[in-house]
């Protein structure tokens, strides 16, 4: 009776001690803390700790603390580290070519039209096919839209040739660059000012607010806000780890996470907004404003793009968008 009630007493210290272990997420991402990633990512790992009062601790690792820009993906699906919020085009280098649909020029024109993809069911579907790789899909969260940089102004398709420009690692933004009779240079995020400063590249592609946090007035003298592609993230962890948690718990995170996107994408405008500001007040950099015109002679620049890249993200899933969109690269 006493070894009974000995073994019960262990049982429920056991149980207890389990119960108010401190489950630990590490968050890792490429960008800096105060950009609006940075800052959701916080949101998230703040309202993670209020909504399960404390069982959950989530470690955020901005500027690609904990792993170099390269790595994240392999760490993420051997456990290593529990989410990522990568860029969209990290997904090609997985077999998941589709999430490239993303990288096309123009396909966007507004937030509206954007988040008639990643809010509906198109983007849930895109989402699944992350499931196989062992990856969770939980959330797309908006930077905002592309602009060109370079050390001599970018005015014209003309301007474009011959200019190195970086890229991330995606065959549509290879092909994109190409269009403008540009060279595309696949680099790390994290290598990108010094290769501007030095003159390994001559421009890059990014939001105002990357563009600022990453300091890349100080090395590129003209910025043209041609507002050409979206950069975008997808916020996902290690399958397994997701779904072995215990379901209040699970569901308490993604109640944390939806907060986290409607805050991530009602900062981005505002933060891009901030930075281009910024930019312009330090003098270092032309800010340059296409005229309707000219943004039109870029569209139909790299409308071929669209043709050329449909086998690699697949026609079906290209036409998902369009319909979503409303956008046809035939009629510009």
């Amino acid at each position: 009776m006493k070894l009974s009630k000995l073994f019960v007493t262990l049982l429920l210290g056991s149980a207890c001690a389990w119960a108010s272990a401190q489950t630990i997420i590490k968050f890792s991402h490429v960008v800096a803390a105060n950009t609006p990633k940075g800052k959701a990512s916080d949101f998230f790992a703040k309202r993670a700790g209020e909504l399960t009062k404390g069982k959950v601790k989530v470690e955020v690792y901005p500027n690609s603390a904990l792993y170099k820009d390269g790595e994240e993906m392999s760490s993420l699906q051997m456990g290593s580290v529990q989410m990522l919020a990568p860029s969209l085009a990290k997904f090609g280098p997985l077999g998941v070519k589709e999430f490239e649909v993303f990288d096309f020029p123009f396909m966007f024109d507004d937030t509206a039209e954007l988040h008639k993809i990643t809010q509906g069911p198109v983007g849930a579907a895109m989402m699944a096919k992350l499931e196989s790789k062992g990856i969770k899909g939980l959330a797309y969260w908006d930077n905002g839209f592309k602009s060109f940089s370079a050390n001599t102004p970018l005015k014209t398709v003309a301007d474009y040739k011959g200019k190195k420009f970086r890229i991330q690692s995606s065959k549509v933004l290879e092909e994109q660059i190409r269009s403008l009779n540009g060279i595309p240079q696949v680099m790390a995020f994290s290598e990108v000012y010094q290769a501007l400063q030095t003159g390994v590249v001559d421009g890059t592609e990014n939001t105002t607010s990357n563009i600022y946090s990453q300091k890349y007035q100080e090395v590129q003298k003209h910025l043209s806000l041609t507002n050409h592609g979206y950069i975008g993230y997808a916020v996902i962890a290690n399958k397994k780890f997701w779904d072995g948690l215990p379901a209040d718990v699970r569901g308490q995170l993604e109640q944390a996470m939806i907060e986290a996107t409607n805050y991530a994408n009602a900062i981005a405008q505002a933060e891009n907004d901030a930075a281009l500001a910024d930019i312009r007040s330090t003098g270092k950099t032309a800010v340059y404003e296409p005229t309707k015109e000219e943004r039109l002679a870029l569209k139909k620049a790299m409308a071929p793009v669209h043709i050329k890249m449909a086998e690699r993200v697949g026609k079906e899933t290209l036409q998902e968008f369009y319909k979503a969109t409303g956008f046809d690269p035939t009629k510009l």
